[in-house]
């Protein structure tokens, strides 16, 4: 590949990783999983950026990351079952917030995570495209493959499913 198609490659591509981990890790539910995926869908990226027609990069590289993610999934499902035996302690950071603060607002963000992934894969993927990664309807329309109405359709459920489950889990806390 020639340097000027790795500077375009890094001007295009590499400013969209943030998104393009996001999305992974809102569908993998693994963050480790996701950096593995990110990684190995930009090096596909890389190697196919010879197919890139100009456009959106940002989409070209999440539909990418999408794929990846399903073939990942696939590749991996009996993996889902097992459970790890190891219990490796983590290093906890001290927050200069109060502990009651941090305990809510962690309480919130597990609501909300809980919620985005009791969602089907097709509606996580539009709401952490629409939400997350502040994409148009055509952007998502263009990664999902779906027509621009049936995203709408995707993101409409998914907000009710949304409100739903965190209107039941705050009249359960409460």
């Amino acid at each position: 590949m020639a340097e000027q198609q790795i500077e375009l490659f890094e001007k295009l591509v590499v400013p969209h990783l943030n998104d393009a981990y996001t999305l992974a890790r809102y569908l993998l539910r693994d963050e480790h999983d996701a950096q593995d995926v990110v990684q190995d869908a930009v090096l596909r990226a890389l190697r196919h950026f010879d197919g890139f027609r100009g456009g959106d990069a940002r989409a070209w590289l999440l539909a990418i990351v999408r794929n990846s993610c399903y073939s990942w999934h696939k590749a991996h499902r009996w993996e889902r079952s097992t459970v790890s035996l190891s219990d490796e302690a983590t290093p906890t950071v001290v927050d200069p917030r109060s502990s009651d603060d941090r305990a809510i607002e962690s309480s919130e963000v597990e609501l909300i995570q809980a919620a985005v992934d009791a969602l089907p894969a097709e509606l996580k993927e539009v709401i952490v495209l629409r939400e997350l990664s502040d994409m148009s309807y055509r952007q998502i329309s263009d990664v999902v493959g779906a027509p621009i109405g049936t995203v709408m359709s995707r993101l409409s459920r998914a907000r009710e499913r949304l409100a739903g489950a965190l209107s039941n889990d705050s009249r359960k806390a409460g």
